[in-house]
């Protein structure tokens, strides 16, 4: 049976990883840039997490959400003490488009609405709602389209104030680094005056931290560059290294009752182990820091080299823009250097995502391949 061919595919066979880096079937090293967007977090193979995950399994790799789990709960503890989000709930699921899915259920449950507010080039998932927030027309289906979805800019707040005001908006969902579409980011102005809106208008103001989360921004969340209180904050990919888990933070101004969200897979004992063990890793060996020291060592080299337009993003969560569209030096750097980088939407922006374990030898590597690269 062949498979469904909807990704293009580079003609790379990865077989093993560890740390930053990556190898083929031939034993080639790659370095590790991009983590599989985003989702590598503590480094590949991490022994601690890997010894969770083990040691989890031999026990009790799955059970339902109508037994107790303690791991959930263990989780969630962590995750609080971790991120300063006092007072919020958790509920977990299986991927950030579903942590988007049920954020935007969760809001038009509460407030008795149905419109969504998003912006331009973000990305939130391709389920249902999620996909209808999302600004790419080619992924959205007709039975996605249904969704009631008005798609602003960025910095717009006079549109934001005009759209709220219509009384019909139950979220505003926005990434406060966008990934997918090329790194960029609002004033503090604007998203601080949206979340002042939302309060004002029975909206809910959703953080979509699926990929900013987790400490790849500096902070643990993007959000908390600004003065800003999300009611829902969705998170998944750095959550589990690359096992499948995400979830919703859900601010106490949101009352649960028993049946508006449910999953079969979400919170299964199995990846709560995962998801526990990367808290651990980020708590013990100081992974925010390290973000933020590379992230300085990292655009003090980028501000080198002139071919470099524009330096895009927070912490680890970066991209270089060029004058140029650059899927031809990805590919360069992938077949040539054996590094892998990202692309966005923005055809001329290099996404870079790395594990948040990277030195800065490892930087070093990247821009002298860079730098050839640009040369020849």
């Amino acid at each position: 049976m062949p498979l469904f061919n909807v990704y293009p595919l580079y003609d790379v066979t990865p077989v093993k990883a560890k740390g930053v880096f990556v190898y083929d079937e031939n034993k080639t090293e790659y370095l590790d840039l991009y983590g599989g967007h985003a989702v590598i977090s503590i480094g590949h193979g991490h022994p601690k997490y890997v010894k969770a995950i083990n040691k989890q399994v031999e026990k009790l790799g799955f059970y339902s959400n109508a037994v107790q789990n303690p791991i959930q709960v263990k989780l969630a503890n962590k995750l609080e003490q971790l991120s300063g989000c006092k007072d919020y709930e958790l509920f977990l699921c299986s991927s950030g488009a579903e942590a988007n899915e049920n954020a935007l259920k969760l809001a038009s449950f509460q407030t008795e609405k149905s419109r969504v507010v998003a912006f331009k080039n973000g990305f939130h998932g391709r389920t249902s709602a999620a996909v209808a927030a999302t600004d790419n027309k080619n992924i959205i289906a007709p039975i996605n389209a249904q969704q009631k979805v008005t798609i602003l800019d960025l910095n717009d707040i006079k549109s934001v104030k005009t759209e709220l005001e219509k009384g019909d908006v139950c979220a505003v969902i926005v990434e406060f680094i966008q990934g997918v579409g090329g790194l960029d980011q609002a004033t503090a102005a604007f998203f601080e005056e949206v979340d002042v809106l939302c309060k004002q208008n029975n909206t809910r103001f959703i953080a979509d931290e699926v990929q900013s989360g987790y400490g790849r921004s500096g902070k643990f969340f993007a959000f908390q560059h600004y003065n800003v209180t999300p009611d829902i904050i969705s998170i998944a990919k750095g959550m589990g290294n690359g096992f499948p888990i995400g979830g919703i933070l859900i601010h106490p101004n949101i009352k649960a009752k028993y049946g508006m969200l449910g999953t079969t897979f979400g919170g299964n004992h199995l990846a709560c182990a995962a998801g526990l063990s990367v808290l651990n890793v980020i708590e013990e060996e100081n992974l925010i820091d390290n973000v933020n020291a590379m992230y300085l060592y990292f655009i003090s080299i980028a501000k080198t080299i002139p071919q470099v337009k524009v330096i895009k993003g927070k912490g680890l969560m970066l991209g270089l823009e060029f004058d140029f569209e650059i899927s031809e030096l990805r590919k360069k750097l992938i077949y040539d250097y054996h590094i892998f980088t990202g692309g966005a939407s923005n055809k001329k922006v290099l996404r870079i995502l790395p594990p948040l374990t990277i030195r800065k030898i490892h930087i070093d590597q990247f821009f002298e391949a860079l730098v050839y690269s640009l040369g020849e």
